[in-house]
């Protein structure tokens, strides 16, 4: 079979446009795991590689679940798709993260993903006993350890190791488990790991840096590469250099999926998809589209500049994504943007790759990036809940799937066996 694209849908609450819970048709009262069960199983039904959930430990929008409990009780809900979930390294101790994860793993059969993040949001500092946000350097130091014991944790268990005999003294063979004894320059761990592999053998890793340290954290690191790329060309630049760096690493480049955000709004005619785009665009409050750019931008308030004015040269960020923080000032100075109009722009796909048309135009988009260069696949991001997930699944997918692009079926039960990893 013709290589064909990897997509996960990556789930908010509300929607992905700061003006989601805005919308008439979106449920503001409903449990919100209700709401995230029935739009994950019909994300299962269209076949897609997994589900993403993002986390950040503070409150800095609208309120939000927990990662690790939510995909826990989608396991028990679904059957194939892939439960991916984010847990920083900043505010967390590897253990504690590599037993979550493992447990997850073992419990959806191995349908498991650990997205890594180091945390851009300074407002979690304060939550954990910090006066401010652990510098960019020192957080990504940080975080290529925490991700060395996490995997040295995940391979505790050698093959063989369990014996499952009756008559013995224990159900696994000592010697066939490995102690860690990590001592390093932010951890000491002695392991091993008291959760047993899963049938994929240990969760997919998962990271989203692109700043310069953040793509090569990603390239020794993961297996799938979440990015918010802008335009055809950046994307492809962007995945050059992911493979080029996976190779330099000692790694293939197919053993790293790259997956870039899309943010998309589908109508069954074009007129249709801009006229849902310009309700949702109307719906923008000021305050809240100011507050999400100057955290996207570096953690920096923009309340006391003109909206209607440029953006400010601003320093680089020490505490934010260096990398979002170029995007978003190239784009503002390429066209010449001001405040409001930088923050009405990314209102919806935050700098992500963003399309509003027909089914057949998403489709020829997410064609085009496939077949050039500049993705493995996409991280679907719907505009509003329920609405915008169901119209990528109901019109685009079976699109995408007449053109051979998309399976039809599952092909295993694993995470890592949907992503031909």
């Amino acid at each position: 079979m013709a290589k064909q694209l990897s997509i996960a849908a990556f789930m908010m609450r509300y929607g992905h446009h700061v003006a989601a819970w805005r919308h008439p048709d979106t449920d503001l009262a409903s449990n919100p795991f209700k709401v995230f069960r029935e739009q994950v199983r019909s994300a299962e039904r269209a076949c897609l590689d997994a589900v993403f959930f993002a986390d950040s430990v503070a409150l800095t929008g609208a309120p939000s679940l927990e990662p690790l409990t939510l995909l826990s009780a989608l396991a028990a809900s679904t059957e194939n798709i892939g439960l991916i979930g984010t847990a920083t390294t900043t505010y967390n101790e590897p253990y504690t993260v590599a037993r979550q994860f493992a447990s997850l793993d073992l419990l959806s059969d191995g349908r498991a993903g650990w997205n890594l993040v180091t945390s851009d949001n300074a407002a979690e500092a304060a939550n954990f006993g910090r006066d401010q946000h652990v510098a960019h350097a020192d957080r990504y130091a940080r975080a290529r350890e925490f991700h060395q014991v996490v995997t040295g944790l995940w391979n505790s268990w050698g093959p063989g190791a369990f014996v499952n005999d009756k008559g013995g003294t224990l159900p696994y063979d000592p010697a066939k488990v490995q102690t860690l004894n990590h001592r390093g320059d932010h951890f000491a761990v002695a392991g091993p790991l008291n959760v047993a592999p899963s049938p994929q053998g240990r969760p997919v890793v998962v990271q989203a840096g692109g700043s310069e340290t953040g793509r090569d954290l990603a390239a020794g690191t993961a297996e799938v590469v979440f990015t918010a790329q802008p335009t055809l060309a950046k994307a492809q630049a962007f995945y050059r250099d992911i493979k080029d760096r996976v190779i330099a690493k000692g790694r293939s480049p197919d053993a790293v999926k790259v997956m870039p955000g899309l943010f998309a709004v589908v109508g069954r005619t074009q007129e249709e998809a801009d006229a849902r785009f310009a309700q949702l665009q109307s719906l923008i409050e000021p305050k809240a589209g100011l507050a999400l750019l100057g955290r996207m931008i570096g953690n920096f308030d923009l309340s006391g500049y003109p909206v209607d004015g440029p953006l400010p040269e601003l320093p680089q960020t020490q505490d934010g994504q260096r990398s979002r923080q170029q995007l978003l000032t190239d784009l503002a100075q390429g066209e010449n943007l001001t405040i409001r109009q930088l923050y009405e722009r990314i209102a919806g796909g935050r700098g992500h790759f963003t399309v509003v048309g027909t089914p057949q135009l998403v489709a020829d988009r997410m064609q085009e990036w496939f077949e050039q260069g500049a993705a493995d696949g996409f991280n679907f991001m719907a505009p509003a809940l329920p609405g915008g997930l169901d119209d990528f699944l109901e019109l685009v997918i079976p699109e995408l799937q007449r053109r051979g692009l998309f399976r039809t079926s599952y092909a295993g039960s694993t995470l890592r066996s949907h992503l031909g990893l």
